[in-house]
Protein backbone atom coordinates (compact mmCIF):
# COMPACT_ATOMS: atom_id res chain seq x y z
CA UNK A 1 0.00 0.00 0.00
CA UNK A 2 2.95 2.39 0.65
CA UNK A 3 4.29 1.97 -2.94
CA UNK A 4 0.35 3.26 -3.76
CA UNK A 5 0.65 6.54 -2.27
CA UNK A 6 2.74 8.06 -4.98
CA UNK A 7 -0.15 8.19 -6.52
CA UNK A 8 -1.82 11.12 -3.59
CA UNK A 9 1.24 13.27 -4.26
CA UNK A 10 -0.29 15.49 -6.18
CA UNK A 11 -2.99 15.75 -3.78
CA UNK A 12 -1.18 16.61 -0.66
CA UNK A 13 -3.22 19.76 -0.02
CA UNK A 14 -6.42 17.84 -0.12
CA UNK A 15 -4.71 15.38 1.75
CA UNK A 16 -3.88 17.73 4.23
CA UNK A 17 -7.02 19.58 4.47
CA UNK A 18 -9.30 16.99 4.33
CA UNK A 19 -8.72 15.62 8.24
CA UNK A 20 -7.84 19.13 9.44
CA UNK A 21 -11.34 20.31 8.33
CA UNK A 22 -12.45 16.84 10.14
CA UNK A 23 -10.62 17.24 13.27
CA UNK A 24 -12.03 21.39 13.44
CA UNK A 25 -15.84 19.38 13.79
CA UNK A 26 -14.42 16.66 15.93
CA UNK A 27 -13.26 19.71 18.30
CA UNK A 28 -16.69 21.73 18.25
CA UNK A 29 -18.47 18.26 19.01
CA UNK A 30 -16.22 17.57 22.16
CA UNK A 31 -17.32 21.38 23.00
CA UNK A 32 -21.35 20.37 23.35
CA UNK A 33 -21.38 18.33 26.23
CA UNK A 34 -19.48 21.13 28.56
CA UNK A 35 -22.35 23.62 26.77
CA UNK A 36 -25.29 21.17 28.06
CA UNK A 37 -23.54 20.67 31.23
CA UNK A 38 -23.81 24.73 31.86
CA UNK A 39 -27.57 24.42 30.90
CA UNK A 40 -28.17 21.95 33.51
CA UNK A 41 -25.63 22.99 36.47
CA UNK A 42 -26.71 27.02 35.57
CA UNK A 43 -29.81 28.01 33.26
CA UNK A 44 -32.13 25.65 34.75
CA UNK A 45 -31.38 25.56 38.28
CA UNK A 46 -31.09 29.39 38.15
CA UNK A 47 -34.61 29.57 35.59
CA UNK A 48 -32.23 32.34 33.54
CA UNK A 49 -34.06 31.77 30.21
CA UNK A 50 -31.75 34.34 28.66
CA UNK A 51 -28.82 31.93 29.79
CA UNK A 52 -30.29 29.10 28.30
CA UNK A 53 -31.16 30.87 25.02
CA UNK A 54 -27.67 32.20 24.71
CA UNK A 55 -25.82 28.54 25.50
CA UNK A 56 -28.31 27.22 22.68
CA UNK A 57 -27.57 29.79 20.28
CA UNK A 58 -23.60 29.30 20.49
CA UNK A 59 -24.51 25.14 20.19
CA UNK A 60 -26.52 26.22 17.12
CA UNK A 61 -23.47 28.41 15.53
CA UNK A 62 -21.24 25.54 16.57
CA UNK A 63 -23.22 22.87 14.72
CA UNK A 64 -23.36 24.99 11.65
CA UNK A 65 -19.37 25.56 11.75
CA UNK A 66 -19.17 21.91 12.40
CA UNK A 67 -21.40 21.06 9.49
CA UNK A 68 -19.54 23.41 7.08
CA UNK A 69 -16.25 22.35 8.49
CA UNK A 70 -17.67 18.45 7.23
CA UNK A 71 -18.84 19.73 3.88
CA UNK A 72 -15.31 20.87 3.39
CA UNK A 73 -13.79 18.26 4.62
CA UNK A 74 -15.59 15.45 2.63
CA UNK A 75 -15.09 17.75 -0.55
CA UNK A 76 -11.09 17.75 -0.23
CA UNK A 77 -10.99 13.67 0.77
CA UNK A 78 -13.15 13.23 -2.20
CA UNK A 79 -11.40 14.92 -4.51
CA UNK A 80 -7.67 13.65 -3.19
CA UNK A 81 -9.94 9.82 -3.62
CA UNK A 82 -10.90 10.34 -6.68
CA UNK A 83 -8.17 11.82 -8.25
CA UNK A 84 -5.96 8.79 -6.87
CA UNK A 85 -7.79 6.60 -8.04
CA UNK A 86 -7.98 7.86 -11.84
CA UNK A 87 -3.53 8.31 -11.57
CA UNK A 88 -3.91 4.58 -10.07
CA UNK A 89 -6.22 3.05 -12.87
CA UNK A 90 -3.82 4.98 -15.53
CA UNK A 91 -0.64 3.41 -14.25
CA UNK A 92 -2.21 0.10 -13.91
CA UNK A 93 -3.13 0.50 -17.79
CA UNK A 94 -0.04 1.34 -18.57
CA UNK A 95 1.77 -1.09 -16.88
CA UNK A 96 -0.27 -3.69 -17.92
CA UNK A 97 0.19 -2.50 -21.42
CA UNK A 98 4.17 -2.54 -20.83
CA UNK A 99 3.87 -6.46 -20.12
CA UNK A 100 4.92 -8.72 -22.82
CA UNK A 101 2.49 -11.84 -23.69
CA UNK A 102 4.18 -14.06 -21.30
CA UNK A 103 3.10 -12.15 -17.91
CA UNK A 104 -0.17 -11.39 -19.52
CA UNK A 105 -1.22 -15.12 -19.67
CA UNK A 106 0.28 -15.02 -16.66
CA UNK A 107 -1.74 -12.89 -14.93
CA UNK A 108 -5.18 -13.57 -17.02
CA UNK A 109 -7.71 -11.93 -18.40
CA UNK A 110 -9.92 -11.92 -15.54
CA UNK A 111 -7.79 -10.83 -12.93
CA UNK A 112 -6.68 -8.03 -14.83
CA UNK A 113 -10.13 -6.53 -15.14
CA UNK A 114 -11.02 -7.26 -11.53
CA UNK A 115 -7.79 -5.35 -10.68
CA UNK A 116 -8.70 -2.39 -12.61
CA UNK A 117 -12.36 -2.15 -11.65
CA UNK A 118 -13.27 -3.48 -8.56
CA UNK A 119 -9.99 -3.68 -6.66
CA UNK A 120 -8.93 -0.10 -7.44
CA UNK A 121 -12.62 1.47 -6.54
CA UNK A 122 -12.49 -0.29 -3.19
CA UNK A 123 -8.81 1.59 -2.64
CA UNK A 124 -10.32 4.58 -4.20
CA UNK A 125 -12.97 4.31 -1.29
CA UNK A 126 -10.23 3.22 1.41
CA UNK A 127 -8.77 6.45 0.93
CA UNK A 128 -11.65 8.63 1.11
CA UNK A 129 -12.41 7.15 4.75
CA UNK A 130 -9.15 7.17 5.68
CA UNK A 131 -8.91 11.06 4.78
CA UNK A 132 -12.10 11.83 6.64
CA UNK A 133 -12.25 9.70 9.44
CA UNK A 134 -8.80 7.80 10.40
CA UNK A 135 -7.69 10.67 12.24
CA UNK A 136 -11.04 12.41 13.90
CA UNK A 137 -12.59 8.75 15.22
CA UNK A 138 -8.95 8.48 17.40
CA UNK A 139 -9.39 12.02 18.00
CA UNK A 140 -12.59 12.21 19.14
CA UNK A 141 -12.07 8.88 21.57
CA UNK A 142 -9.27 10.19 23.11
CA UNK A 143 -10.34 13.95 23.05
CA UNK A 144 -13.59 12.61 25.12
CA UNK A 145 -11.47 11.04 27.68
CA UNK A 146 -9.25 14.34 28.34
CA UNK A 147 -12.58 16.23 28.37
CA UNK A 148 -13.57 13.57 30.98
CA UNK A 149 -10.42 14.10 33.01
CA UNK A 150 -11.24 17.84 32.97
CA UNK A 151 -14.61 17.32 34.83
CA UNK A 152 -13.59 14.68 37.14
CA UNK A 153 -10.53 12.14 37.63
CA UNK A 154 -11.90 9.88 39.42
CA UNK A 155 -15.12 9.24 37.35
CA UNK A 156 -12.60 9.38 33.99
CA UNK A 157 -10.69 6.24 34.80
CA UNK A 158 -13.94 4.46 33.82
CA UNK A 159 -12.48 5.90 30.06
CA UNK A 160 -9.53 4.61 30.92
CA UNK A 161 -10.60 1.14 31.47
CA UNK A 162 -13.26 1.23 28.22
CA UNK A 163 -11.12 2.47 25.61
CA UNK A 164 -8.13 -0.53 25.82
CA UNK A 165 -10.89 -2.87 26.08
CA UNK A 166 -12.85 -1.61 22.93
CA UNK A 167 -9.17 -1.24 21.13
CA UNK A 168 -7.99 -4.90 21.94
CA UNK A 169 -11.50 -5.65 20.53
CA UNK A 170 -11.70 -3.57 17.42
CA UNK A 171 -8.16 -4.45 15.95
CA UNK A 172 -8.29 -8.19 17.03
CA UNK A 173 -11.29 -8.42 14.47
CA UNK A 174 -9.47 -6.69 11.65
CA UNK A 175 -6.40 -8.84 12.00
CA UNK A 176 -8.33 -12.21 12.08
CA UNK A 177 -10.47 -10.44 9.28
CA UNK A 178 -7.57 -9.22 6.63
CA UNK A 179 -6.60 -12.59 5.72
CA UNK A 180 -10.03 -13.73 5.07
CA UNK A 181 -11.05 -10.98 2.83
CA UNK A 182 -7.80 -11.63 0.54
CA UNK A 183 -9.36 -14.81 0.37
CA UNK A 184 -12.88 -13.14 -0.55
CA UNK A 185 -11.22 -11.29 -3.31
CA UNK A 186 -9.52 -14.34 -4.82
CA UNK A 187 -13.28 -16.20 -4.65
CA UNK A 188 -14.16 -13.31 -6.62
CA UNK A 189 -11.69 -13.73 -9.38
CA UNK A 190 -13.06 -17.08 -10.14
CA UNK A 191 -16.90 -15.40 -10.15
CA UNK A 192 -15.72 -13.00 -12.96
CA UNK A 193 -13.83 -15.28 -14.96
CA UNK A 194 -16.53 -18.13 -14.61
CA UNK A 195 -19.15 -15.29 -16.01
CA UNK A 196 -16.24 -13.49 -18.36
CA UNK A 197 -16.29 -17.31 -20.07
CA UNK A 198 -20.44 -17.62 -20.32
CA UNK A 199 -20.31 -13.92 -22.05
CA UNK A 200 -18.04 -14.49 -24.16
CA UNK A 201 -18.87 -18.14 -25.22
CA UNK A 202 -22.40 -18.21 -25.03
CA UNK A 203 -23.54 -19.20 -28.63
CA UNK A 204 -21.11 -22.60 -28.08
CA UNK A 205 -23.01 -23.05 -24.45
CA UNK A 206 -26.61 -23.01 -25.96
CA UNK A 207 -24.90 -25.08 -29.19
CA UNK A 208 -23.85 -27.92 -26.77
CA UNK A 209 -26.92 -27.25 -24.36
CA UNK A 210 -24.71 -26.79 -21.70
CA UNK A 211 -26.80 -24.04 -20.26
CA UNK A 212 -27.55 -25.96 -16.91
CA UNK A 213 -24.09 -27.61 -16.67
CA UNK A 214 -22.89 -24.02 -17.01
CA UNK A 215 -25.46 -22.38 -14.53
CA UNK A 216 -24.53 -25.99 -12.24
CA UNK A 217 -20.81 -24.33 -11.93
CA UNK A 218 -21.63 -20.85 -11.45
CA UNK A 219 -23.38 -21.91 -8.50
CA UNK A 220 -20.52 -23.86 -7.10
CA UNK A 221 -18.30 -20.67 -7.72
CA UNK A 222 -20.99 -18.14 -6.75
CA UNK A 223 -21.42 -20.39 -3.16
CA UNK A 224 -17.82 -20.63 -2.08
CA UNK A 225 -17.83 -16.79 -2.57
CA UNK A 226 -21.00 -16.10 -0.38
CA UNK A 227 -19.85 -19.00 2.16
CA UNK A 228 -16.65 -16.82 2.34
CA UNK A 229 -18.48 -13.70 2.74
CA UNK A 230 -20.79 -14.88 5.09
CA UNK A 231 -17.81 -16.38 7.44
CA UNK A 232 -15.80 -12.84 6.85
CA UNK A 233 -19.04 -11.05 7.90
CA UNK A 234 -20.48 -13.33 10.91
CA UNK A 235 -16.70 -12.18 12.34
CA UNK A 236 -16.79 -8.55 11.41
CA UNK A 237 -20.49 -8.69 12.77
CA UNK A 238 -19.30 -9.74 16.13
CA UNK A 239 -17.71 -6.40 16.44
CA UNK A 240 -20.95 -4.04 17.28
CA UNK A 241 -22.22 -6.14 19.78
CA UNK A 242 -19.24 -6.53 21.74
CA UNK A 243 -17.88 -2.58 21.60
CA UNK A 244 -21.79 -2.10 22.61
CA UNK A 245 -21.59 -4.18 26.00
CA UNK A 246 -18.43 -3.09 26.71
CA UNK A 247 -19.78 0.63 26.26
CA UNK A 248 -22.71 0.06 27.91
CA UNK A 249 -21.09 -1.07 31.20
CA UNK A 250 -18.68 1.80 30.73
CA UNK A 251 -21.60 4.10 31.19
CA UNK A 252 -23.69 2.35 33.99
CA UNK A 253 -20.47 2.52 35.56
CA UNK A 254 -20.37 6.46 35.07
CA UNK A 255 -23.94 6.72 36.35
CA UNK A 256 -23.72 4.83 39.26
CA UNK A 257 -20.13 6.33 40.58
CA UNK A 258 -21.64 9.43 39.57
CA UNK A 259 -24.71 9.27 41.18
CA UNK A 260 -22.75 8.38 44.36
CA UNK A 261 -20.07 11.59 43.82
CA UNK A 262 -23.05 14.24 42.82
CA UNK A 263 -25.00 13.18 46.23
CA UNK A 264 -21.62 13.74 47.92
CA UNK A 265 -21.56 17.06 46.21
CA UNK A 266 -18.05 16.18 44.42
CA UNK A 267 -19.49 16.64 40.77
CA UNK A 268 -22.38 18.25 39.72
CA UNK A 269 -25.47 16.54 37.59
CA UNK A 270 -24.80 18.37 34.58
CA UNK A 271 -20.80 16.68 35.05
CA UNK A 272 -22.61 13.55 34.96
CA UNK A 273 -24.13 13.98 31.95
CA UNK A 274 -21.11 15.02 30.14
CA UNK A 275 -18.92 12.28 31.23
CA UNK A 276 -22.15 10.41 29.67
CA UNK A 277 -22.86 12.38 26.37
CA UNK A 278 -18.40 11.78 26.15
CA UNK A 279 -18.89 7.81 26.46
CA UNK A 280 -21.70 7.88 23.99
CA UNK A 281 -19.57 9.54 21.81
CA UNK A 282 -17.13 7.32 21.99
CA UNK A 283 -19.48 4.47 21.38
CA UNK A 284 -20.33 6.20 18.13
CA UNK A 285 -16.83 7.27 17.15
CA UNK A 286 -15.69 3.36 17.60
CA UNK A 287 -18.26 1.93 15.77
CA UNK A 288 -17.57 4.23 12.98
CA UNK A 289 -14.13 3.36 13.60
CA UNK A 290 -14.50 -0.52 13.61
CA UNK A 291 -16.89 0.03 9.80
CA UNK A 292 -13.73 2.13 8.95
CA UNK A 293 -11.38 -0.87 9.41
CA UNK A 294 -13.46 -3.83 8.50
CA UNK A 295 -13.74 -1.13 4.97
CA UNK A 296 -9.83 -0.34 5.21
CA UNK A 297 -8.91 -3.75 5.78
CA UNK A 298 -10.85 -5.03 2.42
CA UNK A 299 -9.04 -1.37 0.58
CA UNK A 300 -5.75 -3.23 1.63
CA UNK A 301 -5.78 -6.39 0.52
CA UNK A 302 -7.38 -5.02 -2.58
CA UNK A 303 -3.69 -2.62 -3.03
CA UNK A 304 -1.75 -5.75 -2.11
CA UNK A 305 -3.44 -7.17 -5.00
CA UNK A 306 -3.09 -4.55 -6.99
CA UNK A 307 0.53 -3.79 -6.07
CA UNK A 308 1.56 -7.60 -6.90
CA UNK A 309 0.55 -6.68 -10.06
CA UNK A 310 2.99 -3.54 -10.49
CA UNK A 311 6.02 -5.88 -8.93
CA UNK A 312 5.65 -8.34 -11.99
CA UNK A 313 8.30 -7.06 -14.58
CA UNK A 314 8.05 -7.61 -18.29
CA UNK A 315 10.72 -10.65 -18.78
CA UNK A 316 11.43 -8.62 -22.08
CA UNK A 317 14.32 -6.21 -22.19
CA UNK A 318 14.02 -3.70 -24.09
CA UNK A 319 16.63 -2.80 -26.68
CA UNK A 320 18.16 0.68 -27.97
CA UNK A 321 19.08 0.00 -31.75
CA UNK A 322 16.61 1.71 -33.24
CA UNK A 323 17.75 2.01 -37.51
CA UNK A 324 19.28 -1.04 -39.27
CA UNK A 325 20.85 -1.05 -43.27
CA UNK A 326 17.44 -2.44 -44.52
CA UNK A 327 19.45 -3.52 -47.91
CA UNK A 328 21.01 -6.01 -46.18
CA UNK A 329 20.35 -9.70 -47.08
CA UNK A 330 19.09 -12.13 -45.82
CA UNK A 331 16.24 -9.73 -44.42
CA UNK A 332 15.45 -12.06 -41.51
CA UNK A 333 17.28 -15.56 -39.83
CA UNK A 334 15.79 -18.15 -37.35
CA UNK A 335 19.31 -18.94 -36.08
CA UNK A 336 18.26 -22.62 -33.89
CA UNK A 337 15.64 -21.02 -32.58
CA UNK A 338 13.66 -22.69 -29.23
CA UNK A 339 10.83 -21.54 -27.68
CA UNK A 340 9.09 -22.77 -23.97
CA UNK A 341 6.46 -21.11 -22.64
CA UNK A 342 6.76 -19.77 -18.57
CA UNK A 343 5.34 -23.10 -16.85
CA UNK A 344 5.76 -25.35 -19.50
CA UNK A 345 7.60 -28.49 -19.33
CA UNK A 346 8.38 -28.53 -23.00
CA UNK A 347 9.60 -26.85 -25.37
CA UNK A 348 6.59 -25.74 -28.12
CA UNK A 349 9.62 -24.60 -30.78
CA UNK A 350 12.79 -26.61 -31.31
CA UNK A 351 15.88 -25.64 -32.69
CA UNK A 352 14.74 -23.77 -35.64
CA UNK A 353 16.88 -22.50 -38.13
CA UNK A 354 16.33 -20.52 -42.19
CA UNK A 355 16.89 -17.62 -43.56
CA UNK A 356 14.09 -15.43 -45.50
CA UNK A 357 15.06 -12.50 -47.94
CA UNK A 358 13.22 -9.27 -48.45
CA UNK A 359 10.18 -9.75 -51.01
CA UNK A 360 9.89 -13.24 -50.56
CA UNK A 361 6.20 -15.39 -49.34
CA UNK A 362 6.84 -17.89 -46.89
CA UNK A 363 4.33 -20.17 -46.27
CA UNK A 364 4.28 -22.08 -43.02
CA UNK A 365 2.20 -25.24 -42.80
CA UNK A 366 1.95 -28.18 -40.15
CA UNK A 367 -0.56 -29.82 -38.06
CA UNK A 368 -2.81 -28.47 -35.37
CA UNK A 369 -0.14 -27.41 -32.18
CA UNK A 370 2.95 -27.92 -34.14
CA UNK A 371 3.85 -24.18 -33.33
CA UNK A 372 2.65 -22.53 -36.41
CA UNK A 373 1.47 -19.61 -34.04
CA UNK A 374 4.65 -19.35 -32.02
CA UNK A 375 6.59 -19.59 -34.53
CA UNK A 376 5.90 -15.97 -35.83
CA UNK A 377 4.83 -14.78 -32.81
CA UNK A 378 8.76 -14.71 -32.05
CA UNK A 379 9.05 -12.30 -34.99
CA UNK A 380 7.50 -9.06 -33.61
CA UNK A 381 9.39 -10.23 -30.07
CA UNK A 382 5.75 -10.86 -28.31
CA UNK A 383 7.49 -13.42 -26.90
CA UNK A 384 11.27 -14.17 -27.02
CA UNK A 385 13.43 -17.33 -27.80
CA UNK A 386 14.76 -19.09 -25.02
CA UNK A 387 17.41 -20.36 -27.28
CA UNK A 388 19.09 -19.53 -30.06
CA UNK A 389 17.99 -16.11 -31.89
CA UNK A 390 17.01 -14.28 -34.32
CA UNK A 391 18.61 -10.99 -36.99
CA UNK A 392 16.41 -9.06 -38.52
CA UNK A 393 18.66 -7.22 -41.33
CA UNK A 394 21.79 -8.72 -39.68
CA UNK A 395 20.62 -7.36 -35.95
CA UNK A 396 19.59 -9.35 -33.22
CA UNK A 397 15.73 -8.31 -32.76
CA UNK A 398 16.20 -8.81 -28.72
CA UNK A 399 18.53 -5.22 -29.17
CA UNK A 400 15.92 -3.71 -31.55
CA UNK A 401 14.34 -0.69 -29.94
CA UNK A 402 10.47 -2.67 -29.68
CA UNK A 403 8.97 0.10 -31.02
CA UNK A 404 10.78 0.66 -33.89
CA UNK A 405 10.69 -2.81 -34.73
CA UNK A 406 7.24 -3.42 -34.63
CA UNK A 407 7.00 -0.39 -37.04
CA UNK A 408 8.39 -2.18 -39.47
CA UNK A 409 5.56 -5.41 -38.85
CA UNK A 410 1.77 -5.78 -39.60
CA UNK A 411 0.28 -8.96 -37.98
CA UNK A 412 -3.21 -10.73 -39.00
CA UNK A 413 -4.48 -12.62 -36.02
CA UNK A 414 -5.81 -15.85 -35.96
CA UNK A 415 -9.24 -14.37 -34.15
CA UNK A 416 -10.16 -11.64 -35.96
CA UNK A 417 -10.34 -8.76 -33.52
CA UNK A 418 -11.96 -5.34 -34.27
CA UNK A 419 -13.31 -2.86 -31.34
CA UNK A 420 -16.39 -0.79 -31.70
CA UNK A 421 -16.03 2.14 -34.08
CA UNK A 422 -16.48 3.12 -37.48
CA UNK A 423 -14.81 0.79 -40.33
CA UNK A 424 -12.25 4.56 -40.93
CA UNK A 425 -11.60 4.28 -36.80
CA UNK A 426 -10.58 0.59 -37.21
CA UNK A 427 -8.40 0.56 -40.48
CA UNK A 428 -6.47 4.02 -38.73
CA UNK A 429 -4.99 1.52 -36.31
CA UNK A 430 -2.26 0.10 -38.67
CA UNK A 431 -1.70 4.11 -39.65
CA UNK A 432 -2.77 6.81 -37.54
CA UNK A 433 -2.12 9.35 -40.36
CA UNK A 434 -3.40 7.24 -43.39
CA UNK A 435 -5.31 9.29 -46.12
CA UNK A 436 -8.86 7.92 -47.45
CA UNK A 437 -6.98 7.05 -50.29
CA UNK A 438 -4.68 4.60 -48.65
CA UNK A 439 -7.29 2.92 -46.73
CA UNK A 440 -9.30 2.28 -50.22
CA UNK A 441 -6.06 0.95 -51.51
CA UNK A 442 -5.40 -1.67 -48.50
CA UNK A 443 -9.31 -2.42 -48.87
CA UNK A 444 -9.00 -3.00 -52.51
CA UNK A 445 -6.04 -5.02 -51.95
CA UNK A 446 -8.08 -6.96 -48.63
CA UNK A 447 -10.65 -8.02 -50.70
CA UNK A 448 -12.86 -5.44 -48.97
CA UNK A 449 -13.84 -2.44 -50.43
CA UNK A 450 -16.78 -3.72 -52.02
CA UNK A 451 -18.71 -4.42 -48.88
CA UNK A 452 -17.64 -1.72 -47.37
CA UNK A 453 -18.69 0.81 -50.75
CA UNK A 454 -22.43 -1.19 -49.71
CA UNK A 455 -22.50 0.11 -46.80
CA UNK A 456 -24.44 2.97 -46.00
CA UNK A 457 -22.42 4.58 -44.53
CA UNK A 458 -19.12 3.46 -46.12
CA UNK A 459 -16.23 4.12 -44.13
CA UNK A 460 -18.57 5.60 -41.37
CA UNK A 461 -20.00 2.51 -40.68
CA UNK A 462 -20.48 1.81 -37.10
CA UNK A 463 -18.82 -1.21 -36.32
CA UNK A 464 -20.47 -2.92 -32.95
CA UNK A 465 -17.86 -4.17 -30.38
CA UNK A 466 -16.15 -7.21 -31.57
CA UNK A 467 -17.32 -6.60 -34.94
CA UNK A 468 -20.85 -8.54 -34.75
CA UNK A 469 -22.69 -7.13 -37.03
CA UNK A 470 -20.57 -8.79 -39.47
CA UNK A 471 -19.56 -11.57 -40.98
CA UNK A 472 -16.46 -13.70 -40.01
CA UNK A 473 -14.99 -13.28 -43.55
CA UNK A 474 -15.67 -9.52 -43.63
CA UNK A 475 -14.03 -8.70 -39.90
CA UNK A 476 -11.06 -11.02 -41.40
CA UNK A 477 -10.99 -8.83 -44.38
CA UNK A 478 -10.89 -5.67 -42.08
CA UNK A 479 -8.37 -6.93 -40.16
CA UNK A 480 -6.23 -7.46 -43.10
CA UNK A 481 -6.54 -4.27 -44.37
CA UNK A 482 -5.39 -2.74 -41.26
CA UNK A 483 -2.23 -4.57 -41.48
CA UNK A 484 -2.10 -3.74 -45.40
CA UNK A 485 -2.64 0.27 -44.55
CA UNK A 486 0.60 0.03 -42.39
CA UNK A 487 2.67 -0.90 -45.69
CA UNK A 488 5.12 -3.25 -43.47
CA UNK A 489 8.35 -4.65 -44.43
CA UNK A 490 6.95 -7.93 -42.97
CA UNK A 491 3.54 -9.16 -43.44
CA UNK A 492 2.12 -12.50 -41.05
CA UNK A 493 -1.12 -13.55 -41.65
CA UNK A 494 -1.70 -15.83 -39.08
CA UNK A 495 -4.10 -18.32 -40.66
CA UNK A 496 -6.20 -15.26 -41.37
CA UNK A 497 -8.16 -16.00 -44.08
CA UNK A 498 -9.87 -19.33 -42.91
CA UNK A 499 -13.17 -17.97 -43.26
CA UNK A 500 -13.01 -16.48 -46.90
CA UNK A 501 -13.76 -18.94 -50.13
CA UNK A 502 -10.87 -20.03 -52.37
CA UNK A 503 -11.60 -17.51 -55.17
CA UNK A 504 -11.43 -14.47 -52.69
CA UNK A 505 -8.28 -16.10 -50.92
CA UNK A 506 -6.51 -16.65 -54.67
CA UNK A 507 -7.34 -12.64 -55.57
CA UNK A 508 -6.47 -11.79 -52.02
CA UNK A 509 -3.04 -13.66 -52.42
CA UNK A 510 -2.37 -12.16 -55.84
CA UNK A 511 -3.55 -8.71 -55.14
CA UNK A 512 -0.63 -8.89 -52.16
CA UNK A 513 2.15 -9.90 -54.80
CA UNK A 514 1.63 -7.55 -56.73
CA UNK A 515 1.75 -4.58 -54.09
CA UNK A 516 3.82 -1.59 -54.44
CA UNK A 517 5.81 -1.96 -51.38
CA UNK A 518 6.75 -5.53 -52.20
CA UNK A 519 6.69 -6.56 -48.57
CA UNK A 520 8.22 -10.07 -47.15
CA UNK A 521 4.96 -12.00 -46.61
CA UNK A 522 4.56 -14.90 -43.80
CA UNK A 523 1.24 -17.07 -44.27
CA UNK A 524 0.18 -19.10 -41.78
CA UNK A 525 -2.33 -21.84 -43.13
CA UNK A 526 -3.88 -24.81 -42.87
CA UNK A 527 -4.83 -24.54 -46.72
CA UNK A 528 -1.92 -26.10 -49.31
CA UNK A 529 -3.64 -23.69 -51.80
CA UNK A 530 -2.68 -21.08 -49.57
CA UNK A 531 0.79 -21.67 -49.19
CA UNK A 532 1.92 -24.10 -52.82
CA UNK A 533 3.02 -20.49 -54.50
CA UNK A 534 5.13 -19.30 -52.23
CA UNK A 535 8.57 -18.90 -52.54
CA UNK A 536 9.93 -20.95 -49.53
CA UNK A 537 7.62 -23.10 -47.48
CA UNK A 538 8.46 -24.51 -43.56
CA UNK A 539 6.63 -27.57 -42.29
CA UNK A 540 6.47 -27.94 -38.76
CA UNK A 541 5.63 -30.70 -36.98
CA UNK A 542 5.30 -30.92 -32.98
CA UNK A 543 7.43 -27.66 -32.81
CA UNK A 544 10.33 -28.97 -34.96
CA UNK A 545 11.25 -28.17 -39.18
CA UNK A 546 10.42 -31.64 -40.68
CA UNK A 547 10.76 -29.86 -44.08
CA UNK A 548 11.46 -26.88 -45.98
CA UNK A 549 11.41 -25.48 -49.78
CA UNK A 550 9.01 -24.89 -52.43
CA UNK A 551 5.70 -27.40 -53.19
CA UNK A 552 7.04 -29.36 -55.58
CA UNK A 553 10.23 -29.93 -53.86
CA UNK A 554 8.58 -30.94 -50.35
CA UNK A 555 5.73 -33.03 -52.18
CA UNK A 556 9.01 -35.55 -53.04
CA UNK A 557 10.80 -35.24 -49.98
CA UNK A 558 8.44 -34.52 -47.03
CA UNK A 559 6.22 -36.90 -46.03
CA UNK A 560 4.23 -34.63 -43.47
CA UNK A 561 4.00 -31.77 -46.74
CA UNK A 562 2.21 -35.25 -48.72
CA UNK A 563 0.29 -36.31 -46.15
CA UNK A 564 -1.30 -32.72 -45.60
CA UNK A 565 -1.71 -31.85 -49.47
CA UNK A 566 -2.58 -34.55 -49.99
CA UNK A 567 -5.84 -34.85 -47.95
CA UNK A 568 -7.06 -31.96 -48.74
CA UNK A 569 -6.69 -33.11 -53.04
CA UNK A 570 -6.32 -36.68 -52.77
CA UNK A 571 -7.58 -36.96 -56.54
CA UNK A 572 -4.20 -35.45 -56.89
CA UNK A 573 -2.67 -38.48 -55.26
CA UNK A 574 -4.77 -40.97 -57.74
CA UNK A 575 -3.72 -38.90 -60.40
CA UNK A 576 -0.02 -39.30 -59.68
CA UNK A 577 -0.56 -42.97 -58.63
CA UNK A 578 -1.64 -43.68 -62.59
CA UNK A 579 1.44 -41.67 -63.38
Amino acid sequence: MKSLFVYLKDYKKESILGPLFKLLEASFELIIPLLVAMIIDTGIPNQDKSYIVKICILMTVLGIIGLACSITAQYFAAKAAVGFGTKLRYALFVHLQSLSFTEIDQIGTSTMITRMTSDINQVQSGVNLVLRLFLRSPFVVFGAMIMAFTIDVKAAFVFVIIIPLLSVVVFGIMMINIPIFKKVQLALDQVLRKTRENLTGVRVIRAFQMEQSEIESFQKSNSALTKIQLFAGKISALMNPITYVIINVGIIALIWSGAIRVDLGIISQGAVVALVSYMSQILVELIKLANLIVSVTKSLACASRIQSVFEITSSQVEGVIGEENENTNPQLVFDHVSLTYKGASEESLSDITFTVNKGETIGIIGGTGSGKTSLVHLIPRFYDATKGKILFHGVDITTKDITKLREKIAIVMQKAVLFHGTIRENILWGKEDATDEEIYQALEIAQAKEFVDNKAKGLDEVIQQGGQNLSGGQRQRLTIARALVRKPEILILDDSASALDYATDAKLRYAMKHMENNPTVFIVSQRATSIQHANKIIVLDDGKVVGIGTHEELLNSCMIYQEIYYSQFPDKKSHKGEM
